[in-house]
Parts: structure tokens; sequence; C-alpha cells
């Protein structure tokens, strides 16, 4: 943990601020308020800008919904990533949270090592964005790595793997029936489904040399170095249960209610005179297979 790292903790209730701050204060640089108004204050500091807000919902005059939603639409704040901490703990609550722009959704009364791992967790992928982003290889609408880093990242890898003479795997990854989900919703309901889904996906692989990218028009790819073949499995299966777990209501797919993932993967031991090519290929293979299955499964 890094004492540099800055945390803005919003809640209209002391107790609850006092009880994060004796938390997070021996790991982190800690900023409180106690209402909507301070939050955006301190979120737009020229210096001295938070890299993550708790945020409470329930707040007098503007509740964190509005917050969330204020900072999303500032692009000075939008990629300052907000972690809901409420005691509305219901489906609908949380899927409005996702909806608004938040990474994650705790609920109240909060558990200690669930909160510092979380907070961690994000912390690790927004250092990811901000190095990606420094270098111009973020997508600009769901700001995970686009499509030219994930191609940089997989020959990197590739060539460690041949190097070291260890697996690499590549997830193929695309939302079922997403065209007829934005003919029916719209394009701007489209974006914000795919930006709800890549926050989702990345804090699934959040190893070093792990990359989930956005790969083309409701489509995403992960990049998993050095995973053996059963962790390989539970991750593929993380992915798509993840977003089904979402409940993300789409309203016109022949899979079911929600939104939903197909998934192909691909493991291999790369060779000198194979191009990184076969591993996509086999895993493009596998996700028309799934196609074929129904959708909404992981085969590997």
């Amino acid at each position: 943990m890094n004492n540099e790292n800055k945390i803005l903790i919003v809640d209209d209730e002391k107790i609850n601020r006092d009880i994060l701050v004796a938390l997070l204060k021996p790991f982190y640089s800690i900023m409180v308020a106690k209402n909507g108004e301070q939050a955006l204050k301190a979120a737009s500091r020229e210096n001295g800008k938070p890299d993550l807000i708790l945020l409470d919902i329930q707040m007098p005059e503007m509740d964190g919904y509005e917050v969330c939603q204020r900072l999303q639409s500032n692009p000075d704040t939008s990629n300052i990533p907000v972690i809901f901490v409420t005691a509305l703990g219901s489906i609908e609550e949380e899927s409005k949270g996702f909806e608004m722009g938040a990474v994650d959704y705790i609920i109240k009364p909060i558990s200690y090592p669930v909160i510092r791992a979380r907070i961690k967790t994000q912390l690790q992928l927004k250092h990811k964005t901000d190095l990606l982003e420094k270098y111009g290889v973020i997508d600009d609408l769901t700001r995970i790595p686009d499509r030219r880093a994930f191609d940089n990242a997989l020959d990197d890898e590739w060539k460690r793997a041949i190097r070291f003479f260890t697996p690499l795997t590549v997830v193929l990854m695309k939302i079922d029936h997403f065209t007829a989900y934005k003919n029916l919703n719209g394009s701007a309901a489209g974006d914000n489904c795919l930006k709800q889904v890549a926050i989702k996906l990345s804090a699934i692989a959040t190893r070093p040399g792990d990359t989930v990218a956005h790969f083309g028009d409701g489509e995403f790819c992960a990049i998993l170095p050095n995973t053996k073949l059963d962790g390989v499995k539970m991750l593929a299966e993380k992915f798509r249960s993840t977003v089904e777990e979402m409940q993300m209501e789409h309203g016109d797919s022949a899979v079911g209610p929600h939104i939903t993932i197909t998934v192909g993967v691909a493991t291999s031991i790369p060779e000198q005179e194979i191009s990184s090519q076969s591993l996509l290929d086999t895993a493009q293979e596998n996700l028309n297979q799934g196609k074929e299955y129904g959708c909404n499964v992981a085969v590997c």
C-alpha cells in the first residue's frame, strides 16, 4: 500500500467518516467531505486530486448518485474511480450504482478486510490506466487498453513466454446480441454497457502482467501470462459469471433477460516458429463454438 495515494471519504455521518479514517489513515493520505458539494470541490482540486473516492449514497441535498453522475460528466474528474459505501443493499440499488459509473459497491456495515482489498485492487487498476493513458493506448470510451495496446502486450508476452518456456493464455469475450441491445436501447446505452462491462472484467485480471482490452464493438480480450490450466478455466468462468451477475437488463436477447457474454479461451506454450496470431485464432474458434452452444458459456 502507498501513503502517496489519496482517498476521499464522503459521508454525512461523522461516525462513518471516523471509522473509515481510522481504518485507512495508516496506509493512505486521507481527505474527507461531509456532503456532495464538498466532495465535488475536493475532487476538482487542481493540485491534490484524490486517486479514489469512497462515496455514501444517502446524503441530504445531493445524494451519492448525483455526486457520482456529476463526477463522471466532468472531464477533470471522470477518471477518478468511485466506490459506493452504503447501507442500501438491494440488487436494484447496486445495479443503479454501477450504471452511474461506480467501479465497486460495498454494503455497510463494512468488512475491514473486504474494503481494504477492494481499495487496493482499484488503486492498482487506476495505476495501470494512468500509465497506459500516459503512453496513448487507452480506449477513449471504456478507459481500458485499446486494440493497439493489446497487440503490443501480446507481442511482448509471446516473446517472454518463448524465452522462459511458460504458458500464455488469450481470452476473447463478446457481449451476446450486442447489436440488438444497441438497436433497442440506443447508442448511449450501448456505450454505458461497454463501460460497465469493462470495469467488471478489468477488476478480475489484476496481476501485473494481465491485460484486459477493448477489442472491438462489444468485444473484449484478456492476456493471462503464465497461468495454469485450472486457473485459466476458473478465470474464464469468472469473466462469464461476473457479467451475468451484473443483471443489466437486455430486452432483446435470445439468451435471457440480462446482458451476458460468450467466452473463448486458448492456451499454449509459444514456440519461435509460430505466430501469436495462432493463439488468437484458436480463441476465436472456441468463441464461435460457444455461440453455437447458445452463448453465455466459456469454451476452453
